[in-house]
C-alpha cells in the first residue's frame, strides 16, 4: 500500500484549484426543470428518517447492487435478498418487470428495520421496449420536439415495468469514430449535444419527477470519456482545462440546468486524477460551480477499478471516492465493506456518509417512493402502454428521419415500386441486430429483419429476391466477438467464391440491388472499439462483385459510428446510412428506400476519409500555417502527403430526395453592442420535385480572440419543411451570449471584435457574411 498517494492526490487537487476559482461564474439562475416538491417537508422528513437510521443502515443506503438481468460488467452482486432486508441496498440495478420489482421492493418495505424503500435503474439509452435509433442515429434527426418524445415515451414505458431511474442520457463528446461508445451519444458537437442532453432529461423527467411515469434522468459519464486516447474504451483522458470547458463539459452543464436528479461518474482518468476520485470534478464544478443539488452514482464497479489506477486497495479507494463526491456505489460494494472501518480510523468522517446518505434518500422523496413504494409497478399500465401501436408508429418514424442519404447519383433513390429487387448481405435478414446496441430490453426474436420488413411493407407489388452474399466477417473469431448478447449472424461454411457467386447470380435476376452491409450492432457500444473502420473486406469484395454484374447498387450501411466509405463513395451510385434503428427499422428502411418518406438525416460526427485523418471535427483550430481551402499537397503547411485534409463527409451533411436553394445571407445590421443582437436571415427554396425536410444550420467563427478560436462553431439550427417549389424566410438572432467562450482565465467572455456568420445545409457548403461586435 502506498502511503504517498493520498497526499500526492490531493497535490494534484490544490493544483487545479486556482482554476476551479477563475473559472466560477455565478451559479445559474435559470429556473431548473419543476420538481414539485415542498423542500421544507422533505428537508423535516429526511431530517426525522436519518436520525433514526444507525451508521451501518446510512452506509447500506450507498450500496447499489444488480439485480443480474442486463450484462454490462464483469462482476454480479451476491446474496441480494438477504442484503435488502438487512438494510444494506439502497437501490437495485437491472431489474425490470412489476412483478419482480414489486418482490423485491416488499423485502425492503416490509422486512428491514426501516422500511426504506428501493430505487431500480436501468440502462434506458434509446428507448426501453419500444427502440429508438440508437443516439448517434437519432441526434441525426436534428430534432429536438422528437428526440424529447422519444425520451418521455421511454420514460412510460420504463416507468411501468417498474423502473424509476435511467442512466441516461449518455452526453460526452467523441471525435474519434474508433470508440465503440461514439454510438451512444450525440456526436462531435457541443452545442447541438448540449440541446440534445436537455431535451433527453425533459423527456425522462416530465415536469414532475413524482408522477408514475417518469424517470430519474442519470446523465453520464461525467466527465470528458468520449475523448479517451486512442479510442480505446476505459482509457485515460489529457486536456486542458481551457478545451474542458468550451468544448467537453457543456453538454453536462446543460443537463444539470435542465433539472437532471443524478449523475454518473466516467470510467476514465482525467489529467492523472480518476474521475469516480476527482474531488475537483465532483465537488468543486459539479455541485460548487453549477450548483447541483442531486445524486452521484458510480459507473459499474468504478470505485473497485481505482485499484489498478493505481490508487491503493479498496478501503482507500472507497474513502477517496466518498471525500470526492460519490453518494452511491455501483456493484463494486466497496462502500459496504470499508466505509465503517474508514471511519474508525479517521479516513473519512461521518459527515461524508450523511450527505451521501441524504442525497439517496432525496432521490427517492422526490420520485414520491416513500409515498408509494410500488407505484412503478402496474402490470395494467405496462400491457397497456409497453410496445403500444403509437408507440412503434412513433419510433418507425423517428427512424425514418435519422437515416441520412450520403450519396444518390442519378437519382438511384427511390426506387420503383415495382419489379425485382436483390436483397443481399449479410445484414438484410437479422432481425436481432436492428435494435442496435444498448438495447438491453430489446425483443430480439420478434424484431423483423430487413428481409421480413421489406416484405411487408411493399407486399406483391416488388418482388424480394435474397442472398446471404457473404459472412459478417472472414474471422471466425472475430464474428463471435461482433455478435455478443443474442446478436448471432449464423454463420455460411460454404467458400466465400460460392457465396459470391450466387449472390451475382440473384442480382442478375433483379432490376436493383440493396447491399445491406456494414457492422453488426455489437461491433459498436461499450468495450467495442475498432481501428480499421472500413466496412469488413469480405462485405466489401462482394460488394465489389455486385457493381460489377452493372446493376444499379444501393449501399444500405449499418453502423453505429462513422466509417470510412472512401471507395464506396468513389463507386456506388447511392448510399443510405441507416445506422441502428430500433424496433422498427426494417419498415423505415423501406419507406425510404421507395420514396415514402424523404430522407432528412444530416451527420452529427465527421466521416473521415481513413483512420489516420483521426481526430477530424469540423470546429478544429486554424494552425499558423494552415493549409488554403481547396489546396493539398503544399511543402511546409499543415497537411498530409498521402490524403488531403478534408473529410470524406463534414458534419451536418445529408442529401434528400428533394435539392435546396439557399440565398445569400441577410443581416439586419453589421455591428452590434453587448446588449443587443443582430437577426440573420436567408431564404431557403426546395428545388426539387417532392416535399422534403432540410436543417438549415448557422456557424460562426470569432476572427481574433485572446486565445485561439475555432474555425466555425454551430450556434443554431432550424429544421424546415418545404413542398415542392416552396421557399420560405429561416430566420435567426445573434446576441452576445451566443458568443461567449471561456477564455485563458476560464472567464466566460464574449469579446468584441469581427465575426464571420455562415448559413448552409452542413458545415462546409454555407453562405457567409461579416459583422462585429462592439
Amino acid at each position: 500500500m502506498n502511503k504517498r498517494i493520498i497526499p500526492a492526490l490531493a497535490a494534484v487537487l490544490l493544483m487545479a484549484a486556482p482554476f476551479a476559482t477563475q473559472a466560477q461564474r455565478k451559479v445559474d439562475k435559470t429556473p431548473r426543470l419543476a420538481i414539485k416538491t415542498d423542500e421544507r417537508k422533505m428537508d423535516a422528513f429526511i431530517d426525522k428518517l436519518m436520525a433514526k437510521m444507525t451508521l451501518d443502515e446510512k452506509i447500506g443506503q450507498l450500496n447499489l447492487p444488480t439485480g443480474g438481468e442486463a450484462t454490462t460488467g464483469s462482476a454480479v452482486s451476491t446474496d441480494l435478498e438477504s442484503k435488502i432486508k438487512a438494510g444494506q441496498v439502497g437501490g437495485v440495478f437491472s431489474l425490470t418487470t412489476p412483478d419482480r420489482v414489486r418482490k423485491t421492493q416488499e423485502l425492503a418495505v416490509n422486512h428491514s428495520r426501516l422500511k426504506i424503500p428501493l430505487i431500480f435503474g436501468q440502462d434506458v439509452i434509446h428507448g426501453y421496449k419500444t427502440l429508438f435509433p440508437i443516439p448517434l442515429g437519432l441526434s441525426a434527426t436534428w430534432d429536438l420536439g422528437l428526440i424529447e418524445q422519444t425520451a418521455r415515451i421511454a420514460a412510460t414505458e420504463a416507468s411501468a415495468d417498474g423502473l424509476n431511474w435511467a442512466y441516461s442520457p449518455m452526453v460526452d463528446i467523441s471525435r474519434d469514430p474508433r470508440w465503440g461508445r461514439i454510438s451512444e451519444g450525440s456526436g462531435e458537437d457541443t452545442y447541438l449535444g448540449s440541446q440534445i442532453a436537455a431535451a433527453m432529461v425533459r423527456g425522462l423527467q416530465g415536469d414532475d419527477l413524482a408522477a408514475n411515469n417518469t424517470l430519474m434522468a442519470c446523465v453520464k459519464h461525467f466527465a470528458l470519456y468520449g475523448a479517451a486516447e486512442a479510442g480505446r474504451d476505459y482509457n485515460t483522458t489529457d486536456m486542458s482545462l481551457h478545451r474542458m470547458y468550451n468544448e467537453y463539459l457543456p453538454p453536462y452543464k446543460a443537463a444539470v440546468d435542465a433539472g437532471a436528479g443524478s449523475i454518473m461518474t466516467s470510467f476514465n482518468d482525467i489529467n492523472g486524477v480518476p474521475a469516480t476520485a476527482n474531488h475537483w470534478l465532483l465537488t468543486d464544478v459539479l455541485k460548487e460551480q453549477w450548483g447541483f443539488k442531486g445524486m452521484v452514482a458510480t459507473d459499474y464497479t468504478a470505485i473497485n477499478e481505482l485499484i489498478d489506477h493505481g490508487l491503493g486497495d479498496l478501503q482507500q479507494v472507497s474513502a477517496l471516492s466518498l471525500k470526492a463526491g460519490v453518494d452511491m456505489d455501483m456493484v463494486g460494494e466497496g462502500f459496504l465493506t470499508t466505509l465503517q472501518k474508514s471511519l474508525q480510523e479517521g479516513r473519512v468522517n461521518e459527515e461524508d456518509i450523511n450527505r451521501a446518505c441524504r442525497n439517496v434518500l432525496i432521490a427517492k422523496y422526490r420520485l414520491g417512493l416513500f409515498d408509494d413504494p410500488y407505484k412503478y409497478c402496474s402490470e395494467e399500465r405496462a400491457k397497456k402502454e409497453i410496445l403500444s401501436k403509437a408507440h412503434l408508429d412513433f419510433a418507425r418514424d423517428v427512424a425514418a428521419q435519422s437515416f441520412v442519404l450520403l450519396k444518390n447519383e442519378n437519382n438511384t433513390l427511390p426506387l420503383k415500386k415495382t419489379g425485382t429487387v436483390a436483397l443481399i448481405g449479410p445484414l438484410a435478414n437479422t432481425g436481432s441486430n436492428m435494435p442496435g446496441t444498448w438495447s438491453v430490453n430489446a425483443d430480439l426474436k420478434n424484431t423483423q429483419s430487413l428481409l421480413a420488413g421489406m416484405q411487408e411493407v411493399v407486399g406483391a407489388d416488388v418482388k424480394i429476391l435474397h442472398s446471404l452474399g457473404s459472412n459478417l466477417l472472414d474471422d471466425v473469431a472475430y464474428q463471435e466477438r461482433a455478435t455478443m448478447f443474442g446478436r448471432e449472424i449464423p454463420r455460411d461454411n460454404r467458400s466465400e467464391e460460392t457465396l459470391v457467386a450466387e449472390a451475382v447470380a440473384t442480382a442478375k435476376q433483379a432490376d436493383v440491388v440493396v447491399a445491406a452491409l456494414g457492422e453488426s450492432s455489437e461491433m459498436s457500444g461499450e468495450s467495442s472499439s475498432r481501428t480499421d473502420l472500413n466496412i469488413p473486406a469480405v462485405q466489401q469484395r462482394l460488394l465489389a462483385a455486385l457493381l460489377k454484374t452493372g446493376k444499379p447498387v444501393v449501399l444500405v450501411v449499418f453502423a453505429g459510428r462513422p466509417l470510412t466509405l472512401t471507395w464506396e463513395q468513389a463507386n456506388v451510385p447511392a448510399i443510405l446510412d441507416v445506422w441502428f434503428g430500433g424496433t422498427q427499422a426494417a419498415k423505415a428502411i423501406t419507406d425510404v428506400l421507395f420514396g415514402d418518406v424523404n430522407p432528412s438525416g444530416k451527420i452529427t460526427a465527421t466521416f473521415p476519409k481513413n483512420v489516420g485523418q483521426i481526430p477530424i471535427y469540423y470546429s478544429h483550430k486554424n494552425t499558423g500555417r494552415p493549409l488554403a481551402e481547396g489546396k493539398w499537397f503544399q511543402k511546409f503547411r499543415s497537411n498530409y502527403l498521402d490524403v488531403d485534409n478534408e473529410p470524406l463527409y463534414p458534419f451536418g451533411y445529408g442529401l434528400s430526395y428533394s435539392s435546396f436553394a439557399y440565398s445569400d445571407i441577410t443581416l439586419s445590421k453589421t455591428s452590434f453592442s453587448q446588449g443587443d443582437s443582430i437577426v440573420v436571415s436567408v431564404t431557403l427554396t426546395n428545388t426539387g420535385k417532392m416535399a422534403g425536410k432540410e436543417v438549415v444550420q448557422l456557424y460562426t467563427q470569432d476572427l481574433v480572440g485572446s486565445i485561439t478560436r475555432p474555425v466555425k462553431e454551430l450556434k443554431s439550427f432550424q429544421k424546415i419543411e418545404l413542398k415542392a417549389g416552396e421557399r420560405k424566410q429561416v430566420v435567426f438572432h445573434i446576441s452576445a451570449e451566443d458568443l461567449k467562450f471561456y477564455n485563458a482565465d476560464l472567464q466566460y467572455v464574449a469579446e468584441p471584435g469581427d465575426f464571420k456568420v455562415f448559413v448552409g445545409g452542413n458545415s462546409r457548403d454555407v453562405k457567409e457574411a461579416e459583422f462585429s461586435l462592439q
